[in-house]
């Protein structure tokens, strides 16, 4: 590479692990929803335009922003040498001119500016008027790049662009740098280890002792359904929170808040487990699309804004536990009882205070938890709140117990009394374990590995089971 010639360095995709347009519409939605809505109409044709707006309703954190590491490095050692590297993007001026500034670069930039959407042929006349035909070495890493390329003393190519090798055979001088994405890394975005929390869709088909498998098939179908609902939810709370997560010591690790994956990969990932999501629900039955559907709208408002709100947050988190329960009666088509959706309900409040307490606790400053509206001060409240949840729970339990469908169901009343120790055991423990800071940020995903705990819901399991004769039944008297 010539020392003498300018570095040009490609923004989105180049310089950084991300794109500016997808930064700012994320960062747009989760802010100012129905501005943000209505450029994307309005602009949708005028791409320079629509970058603008989006970068006046959003100004993003530069600094925050995942930076190719093999780009940065030779941007740094171009600098350090005395060599002038400058940023050539499509991207608006406003974000281009800040992380030029942020990154110590040329003070000359080149962007779109509200009228030009600078990319492909209007970037490469754009450089040629600056500084001449093979006047300057470009770094960049899609097709759009290639007039430019074309115009480049020397081409930079950054990840897998088939389209370069035309360039080679022309006898131009090709330099590679690691980019691009990997399917693992997505997979992670998906949050697989999540899927657990959907064992939830068993326990109506379990609390009416429904065990054949004309009601099981049906259900673990609405598994899958709902795992593939999850996952599309989770990679839309991730792209929401961007910035909220790269400034968390654990979450910024995440696929797309860290670069691993490109926004457009999570987009378009999105949309197909939503599908499959919602053909699998329309082929099990109308209830349970419902339910679905349910689902994903409350899980996108609790993305938006809800999460953003004290104690509406844990309220929203346990319905959305509950649904699932939900779900499963209407995928096995079982009858569910009043009294155990009022069971459940107070028991996942208790879950979502441990999950509040567990991040306050594990939290490296007094500062609020970025996207959310509690600070360690609150950890008091979220304890009484769990309290009141758990004995809320039991006081329920205990009077579905002496119900006529609780002596219906569990004629051995006093066995149901006994599984109500164990049953306490476990909720105090969950909620001392988040007050000290000793379980995972989810604590569903916590409880479905915590061995000792997974001992005593099979002990409180077993007592329910003999309450109701079916060891009896099962194995005789």
């Amino acid at each position: 590479m010539s020392e003498a010639k300018p570095l040009v360095l490609d923004v989105d995709g180049t310089f950084l692990k991300t794109d500016l347009l997808f930064e700012t519409f994320w960062a747009g939605l989760g802010r100012d929803p129905r501005a943000t809505l209505t450029a994307c109409f309005r602009h949708f044709r005028d791409r320079a335009r629509l970058k603008a707006e989006l970068a006046m309703i959003a100004p993003l954190r530069m600094d925050l922003l995942p930076v190719n590491p093999d780009v940065a490095a030779l941007a740094l050692n171009n600098r350090m040498a005395g060599r002038e590297v400058v940023l050539a993007s499509a991207s608006d001026r406003r974000l281009v001119s800040t992380l030029a500034a942020d990154y110590g670069l040329s003070e000359r930039f080149f962007a779109s500016d509200g009228t030009t959407n600078l990319k492909a042929a209007a970037k490469a006349e754009a450089l040629v008027a600056a500084y001449g035909r093979q006047g300057f070495d470009y770094a960049g890493n899609s097709a759009a790049d290639l007039p430019v390329w074309k115009e480049a003393e020397n081409a930079l190519v950054v990840g897998r662009v088939p389209s370069a090798r035309a360039l080679s055979a022309a006898g131009q001088n090709i330099v590679e740098l690691d980019g691009g994405w990997s399917f693992r890394a997505l997979l992670k975005a998906m949050r697989p280890h999540q899927w657990v929390k959907n064992v939830l869709l068993l326990l109506s088909m379990i609390a009416a002792h429904r065990f054949d498998l004309a009601t099981l098939v049906p259900i673990l179908w609405g598994i899958v359904a709902f795992s593939a609902a999850a996952s599309s939810i989770y990679i839309v709370n991730d792209l929401l929170d961007l910035e909220a997560d790269r400034l968390h010591p654990t979450k910024r690790n995440r696929p797309l808040a860290s670069g691993e994956v490109p926004i457009a990969v999570g987009m378009a990932t999105f949309g197909g487990l939503m599908l499959l999501a919602l053909g699998i629900a329309a082929m099990l039955n109308l209830a349970f699309f419902g339910v679905v559907v349910l689902y994903m709208i409350t899980s996108l408002a609790y993305s938006l804004k809800l999460k953003r709100m004290r104690w509406v947050d844990i309220s929203t988190l346990a319905a959305l536990y509950t649904v699932r329960v939900i779900a499963g009666a209407a995928a096995g088509q079982v009858k569910v009882s009043i009294y155990m959706l009022i069971f459940i309900f107070p028991i996942f409040v208790t879950l979502g205070c441990v999950k509040r307490l567990t991040e306050l606790t594990l939290a490296t400053s007094d500062a609020p938890l970025p996207g959310r509206g509690y600070g360690r001060t609150d950890r008091g409240d979220l304890l009484n709140v769990a309290g009141l949840g758990t004995a809320g729970a039991l006081i329920i339990f205990l009077l579905y117990s002496v119900s006529d469908q609780g002596r219906e169901l569990y004629p051995t009343t006093w066995i149901l009394w006994v599984a109500m120790m164990p049953m306490a055991l476990w909720l105090v423990r969950m909620v001392m374990l988040g007050w000290f800071g000793k379980q995972d940020y989810d604590p569903i995903v916590f409880a479905m590995r915590d061995k000792f705990g997974i001992g005593i819901l099979m002990i409180t399991l077993s007592l329910m089971f003999w309450a109701a004769g079916l060891w009896a039944r099962w194995f005789g008297s």
